[in-house]
């Protein structure tokens, strides 16, 4: 019986965000984990510089031009690899942001994130939260979502007048924390909203109110046989100088990642229960993470934020998630390609 011949994926890292570090560390999680013997392997970097070429990263580190006209590699012998699979390893623009998924789209590409509405619409807090408020089934943080054209007229005390102090302010299109403000007081505003706009592609910043409470992380995926997989709950618990899952918390060791939670089964079960509504009514595909404030003095879940490319290295939250639930962080990663690879030949 002849051996099966083997999947061409590309692990597909970099980007023009300042998640760039986060995704190539994704990234190399992946391809290292990856098993050589099930698929044929090849990182492929989209530089920080919009206008500079991507490129495949060999293991010696020579970099080979990628045919952007179809998505291949010509290697140094002559041989053009044409890839199965795009495994999108991208935090933010543009591999979070729908931008990649359209191209892949266009190509007719399998790729193992949600699909371009779904990854548009929640790459943008701003214009996902209102569409989660209108399911009605969990509470949505108040915000406002600011353009680029009313930074110049900005009236700080006007902006703040719906909101109680502290507010978050934060690029709407942003992730990993970067760009983001705890502001306390009323002179801080106009400083954060600068920062955030810098931050963000599309000129967007959300304000958003706080809410008290404690803060747990949700990882949903459906396999290759079409089940739901609703991973154990992650509480995470800043410390140190991180007042909230800020950039230091997340990558620097300043918070604790609690899986399974330590919280009563009806909130876990709520957690679990409103992940996996929100999942399909967002037509969400691949592996997700949904991130929630829980105000235990009012009884009340608040949506936060969805990631559709979640951290994906052995020490993220999902794979940790994956791990309670009895799936290593390479089973898991083999369940992404294998679910992107069944949902196109179906």
């Amino acid at each position: 019986m002849a051996d099966t011949i083997k999947k061409n994926i590309a692990i597909v890292v970099g980007g023009y965000s300042g998640e760039y570090d986060v995704s190539i560390s994704t990234g190399n999680a992946i391809y290292a984990n990856v098993d050589r013997a099930r698929y044929n392997l090849y990182k492929i970097v989209i530089p920080r510089n919009p206008k500079a070429g991507w490129y495949h990263l060999t293991d010696n580190d020579k970099q080979i031009p990628v045919d952007r006209n179809d998505f291949s590699v010509t290697l140094s012998t002559g041989e053009k690899i044409q890839f199965d699979l795009a495994y999108i390893s991208i935090h933010g623009n543009p591999g979070e942001n729908g931008v990649l998924q359209g191209y892949f789209d266009m190509l007719g590409l399998p790729y193992t994130s949600c699909g371009f509405y779904t990854s548009a619409l929640t790459a943008n807090k701003g214009h996902c939260n209102p569409v989660v408020r209108s399911f009605g089934v969990v509470e949505v943080a108040k915000s406002r979502l600011l353009h680029r054209n009313q930074i110049s007229a900005l009236d700080p005390e006007a902006l703040l007048f719906e909101f109680d102090l502290p507010v978050f302010v934060k690029p709407a299109s942003g992730g990993s924390s970067v760009a983001t403000t705890k502001v306390k007081s009323i002179e801080q505003v106009v400083q954060a909203v600068e920062d955030a706009m810098r931050e963000d592609g599309n000129g967007q910043v959300l304000v958003e109110e706080f809410i008290e409470g404690r803060e747990f992380n949700c990882g949903v995926i459906r396999d290759a046989e079409g089940w739901l997989h609703v991973f154990p709950i992650t509480e995470v618990i800043p410390h140190g100088d991180s007042e909230y899952f800020d950039y230091n918390a997340k990558y620097n060791g300043s918070s604790s990642k609690v899986t399974p939670a330590e919280v009563e089964t009806q909130v876990s079960d709520r957690i679990k229960d409103t992940s996996t509504m929100l999942y399909d009514l967002l037509d969400c595909r691949g592996v997700v993470r949904f991130d929630y404030r829980y105000n235990p003095e009012l009884y009340a879940l608040y949506f936060l934020e969805v990631n559709t490319i979640p951290g994906q290295t052995p020490e993220s939250i999902v794979p940790q998630q994956a791990r309670a639930a009895g799936i290593s962080t390479a089973d898991l990663y083999h369940m992404v390609i294998e679910c992107a690879l069944a949902a196109a030949s179906r």
